[in-house]
């Protein structure tokens, strides 16, 4: 892994399965997004993610905005990642503990990114930590409150 690889790994008590349908719902995204920038899903959006599928996300960070991203890594129900135009990866691993719990890791990988200057500036490395951590955090709660 590389070091430029920002990630954190929580136990979430759920299926992985059950963990990966959510990821794989564009329209639940807000549910469990910790950074606050996901509003909603775009026009033609699909229901549920697949290898390659690209995917419309209403976006807020600072000004609201629109992004286009592509599924580039998809194994269900353990692995699912996209980036968008800028290269850089949101990355999903979850390994099934039990039957009811599941580790999961969360990635920011810039490795990939066409733009690492405005990464730096952007200060991308310490606001997805942040981000991941609430993402998780929220994964968690989600577990613990669903029916």
């Amino acid at each position: 892994m590389s070091s430029s690889i920002v990630s954190a790994t929580r136990t979430v008590a759920a299926p992985a399965a059950d963990i990966f349908d959510l990821l794989a719902t564009p329209r639940r995204h807000s549910e469990f997004d910790g950074s606050g920038s996901v509003r909603g899903v775009q026009e033609r959006t699909p229901e549920r993610l697949s290898a390659g599928a690209r995917f419309g996300m209403e976006m807020r960070i600072g000004l609201p905005y629109k992004i286009l991203n592509e599924v580039v890594e998809f194994e269900e129900p353990t692995r699912i990642a996209w980036r968008h135009f800028g290269g850089h990866v949101w990355r999903y691993l979850l390994e099934p503990v039990d039957e009811r719990h599941t580790h999961v890791t969360e990635q920011f990988d810039p490795t990939g990114s066409r733009a690492p200057v405005v990464l730096a500036l952007m200060r991308a490395r310490r606001n997805n930590a942040r981000s991941i951590n609430a993402t998780l955090d929220r994964l968690q709660r989600w577990a613990r409150d669903r029916p």
